[in-house]
């Protein structure tokens, strides 16, 4: 299978324009190839606490039906971050379109960062659950962006839901560029599965965003990384004879001790 990560910009606040650009990262996507594009952290609204909160909107009247027609003319999936008002709630969640125009999955993030100059909290809700989904000989669990900073996360979501690609929409400030890069090599080789990260640049409220998204293989190895500073697509082939292979070489899941470790 061929994924894709688009990292790209986004307009605050201007839900036409952003889906444009997403329409357009997808049919080159498409034409390149790619079975799966994966979109950075609230493509819709843009990572700005006022842009969500005035422009986030109901799963089923907001960025979504756009991106299951967009998935659906170009016979693609779709996997992105979007904003998710729920009644008085508003969440930072991901989907993921298969190229049929299905939902397949629905994620609400359940890490809210508050390290500084950002604090979720004063705009968003935490989800509550953790999802996966198959798509081929693939099984994907969805993560965004802070959720990365738990291991526990991806370890259950491998252990526990049988993931073995991690995908990630993000919106990684500059500040911290280095542990983006880190983290996602320690994901992976941990878990013996890929990871993919699809991630913002541009700045939005004054945070600017450093960009670095990247497919790593479940060995550890970068099979494709973008730049730190401008909008451009990377590729990469997935395997499961890979992901078999590193695991019949080196059985951690066989080895773990879970007597020995603490549940929280």
């Amino acid at each position: 299978m061929k994924i894709a990560a688009a990292q790209i910009s986004c307009a605050p606040g201007d839900l036409e324009a952003n889906l444009r650009k997403v329409r357009e990262f997808a049919a080159r996507g498409q034409g390149s190839g790619a079975d799966l594009v994966v979109f950075p952290e609230m493509t819709d609204t843009g990572y700005s606490m006022g842009a969500i909160r005035k422009h986030a909107r109901p799963w089923n009247k907001g960025a979504v039906p756009e991106l299951q027609k967009i998935a659906t003319d170009l016979s693609l999936g779709v996997i992105a971050g979007i904003s998710d008002r729920d009644g008085g709630s508003i969440f930072n969640a991901q989907v993921f379109v298969s190229r049929e125009g299905e939902v397949l999955a629905k994620y609400r993030n359940t890490h809210l960062v508050t390290a500084a100059p950002l604090d979720e909290r004063v705009c968003l809700s935490p989800g509550d659950k953790l999802v996966t989904c198959k798509i081929d000989k693939f099984n994907v669990g969805l993560s965004i962006c802070y959720d990365l900073r738990f291991p526990e996360m991806c370890r259950t979501l491998v252990v526990t839901h049988g993931a073995n690609v991690i995908i990630n929409s993000s919106a990684w400030p500059f500040v911290r560029m280095q542990h983006l890069r880190v983290l996602a090599l320690a994901r992976a080789i941990e878990n013996q599965s890929y990871v993919i990260i699809a991630n913002r640049v541009g700045t939005d409220d004054g945070v600017t965003f450093c960009g670095s998204s990247v497919i790593v293989d479940a060995y550890g190895a970068i099979l494709a990384g973008a730049s730190a500073d401008r909008e451009e697509l990377i590729y990469a082939e997935i395997s499961e004879e890979v992901i078999t292979d590193v695991r019949q070489r080196i059985p951690v899941f066989d080895h773990r001790r879970g007597d020995l470790y603490q549940t929280n």
